[in-house]
């Protein structure tokens, strides 16, 4: 029975590491955040409007479409790393299959474009 429970001593070790791991990270802002914020520090940063109160305050939906359209293409560099790094493997189905893959999202890029969904106005 000892003997099976040394093979669980990594996994009991892991658990503790990523325990206290996670503690720290949660306690360490409370002790060095920084407490007196100033105008600047509560200025908008990034993301175009003022901050809020109210956190359930609704966002003009082209926040949403920006980044449902920023997820599609992110999708699309994921897979084309992998792709390129194996291409001498894939052969003319690989390429092929990549091919159809971006011509679809050409399109779904041009639509997008002629739907006036990249317009910010």
């Amino acid at each position: 029975m000892a003997d099976l429970l040394k093979d669980y001593i990594p996994i009991v070790v892991f658990i503790g590491v990523a325990g206290v791991i996670g503690l720290a990270l949660l306690v360490a802002p409370f002790i060095v955040a920084y407490k007196r914020p100033d105008p600047e520090k509560l200025s908008a940063y990034e993301c175009g409007f003022n901050a809020f109160d109210d956190a359930r305050m609704k966002f003009d939906v082209r926040f949403y479409l920006v980044s449902i359209l920023f997820i599609i293409f992110d999708l699309e560099v994921a897979f084309l790393f992998p792709w390129a790094v194996s291409f001498s493997h894939v052969g003319a189905f690989g390429f092929w299959a990549m091919m159809v893959f971006l011509a679809v999202l050409t399109l779904g890029f041009i639509y997008e474009w002629k739907k006036g969904a990249l317009e910010w106005d």
